[in-house]
């Protein structure tokens, strides 16, 4: 593909898991067909520097949190020259869920990731059965999984979770090695060798056993919005609210604090959505239209993307508002019947 066709929104290094396209087709982020390789939490950046700079002929996608270690990550790889890395600030969760189609990975790294040590924390680990579930729905066959850890428990507990999966194989004889003089070698784990900590290398292929993929891309629905009647100013309601949290099994919505919009007719609510897999933060809105109703919605900041969640979040705010005063009743609205 000819690079000048690419979208502008995708010729930065670093994206945005809500600004791509759900799944992406990553010839167009790149601008070539290649393998696709991807690290997931990058740190300083120097293994996927270094990955880049060995496979110029593979694209490498590089998943963070942090946003210190995208810029550094940005920096370096602009330092180097490198045109084969792109960033995105999302979980690994939701950028396999959302973005990645089948197989169209074909190898995957997570060097050294937090081993969340303590039994009540063990659920937030990153490798677990579903997590390796959805690997398994989006990697190519014979496909790699390049794990490396310091934390012994981490290292059997990953063991334990590649040996249930009948999705992998692992390449060396045994769950994990001890010494591997063959890698890539980050940062943290040069400094854990020199202070004498083993570090444990894993090493599995994906093999040809379908995985039952139940990682349904989210569906979007048309931008929410609801039209109301309600005998109270905004000022009136702005004094009513206090933070609230709403959820169903698969949906939480935080509304965290409300503002008066300076030079608009409106309030804005803070509001974080979880739903599995994504979350947003995002602005929902009620203004006062000049007919004297209100018209709930999402504010564009942010650019959110009108998930099942979003339409619930808005439902919640509506209910709330209405249920501030007894004459208020929905004039018109297009939020989702189910969410």
């Amino acid at each position: 593909m000819n690079s000048s066709n690419i979208d502008s929104r995708f010729l930065s290094q670093s994206l945005s898991i809500t600004a791509l396209p759900w799944p992406t087709d990553w010839s167009d982020i790149f601008g070539r067909e290649a393998a696709l390789l991807v690290e997931v939490g990058f740190g300083d950046s120097r293994f996927l520097v270094e990955l880049a700079q060995h496979n110029p002929d593979k694209n490498i996608l590089g998943l963070e949190i942090s946003l210190p270690s995208l810029r550094k990550g940005e920096r370096k790889v602009k330092r180097a020259g490198l045109t084969n890395v792109r960033f995105i600030q999302a979980r690994a969760q939701a950028v396999l869920w959302t973005l990645c189609g089948p197989k169209c990975i074909n190898a995957l790294f997570i060097n050294f990731p937090d081993p969340w040590p303590k039994p009540a924390h063990y659920r937030r680990r990153l490798i677990n059965d579903r997590f390796l579930q959805l690997v398994a729905t989006r990697m190519s066959t014979e496909g790699m999984i390049d794990i490396a850890t310091d934390h012994f428990e981490y290292a059997e507990w990953i063991s334990s979770c590649l040996e249930r999966s009948s999705y992998f194989n692992s390449c060396l004889g045994s769950p994990y090695i001890t010494s591997d003089d063959d890698r890539l070698r980050t940062k943290y784990e040069e400094k854990a060798l020199a202070e004498g900590r083993t570090c444990y290398y894993f090493k599995w292929q994906r093999n040809r056993r379908r995985a039952p993929d139940d990682f349904f891309i989210p569906q979007e629905s048309p931008m929410p919005h609801v039209v109301i009647q309600i005998p109270l100013s905004l000022a009136e309601i702005s004094q009513r609210f206090r933070p609230n949290v709403f959820s169903t099994e698969k949906t939480s919505v935080n509304m965290i604090d409300l503002y008066q919009s300076i030079g608009r007719d409106s309030l804005v609510v803070d509001t974080y959505i979880s739903e599995e897999p994504i979350e947003q933060r995002l602005l929902l809105a009620i203004t006062r239209r000049e007919t004297g109703d209100y018209l709930i919605h999402l504010h564009e900041v942010g650019f959110p993307r009108p998930t099942p969640g979003v339409h619930y979040a808005l439902q919640c705010l509506t209910s709330w508002v209405c249920n501030l005063h007894e004459d208020a009743n929905v004039i018109s609205q297009s939020l989702r019947k189910r969410v």
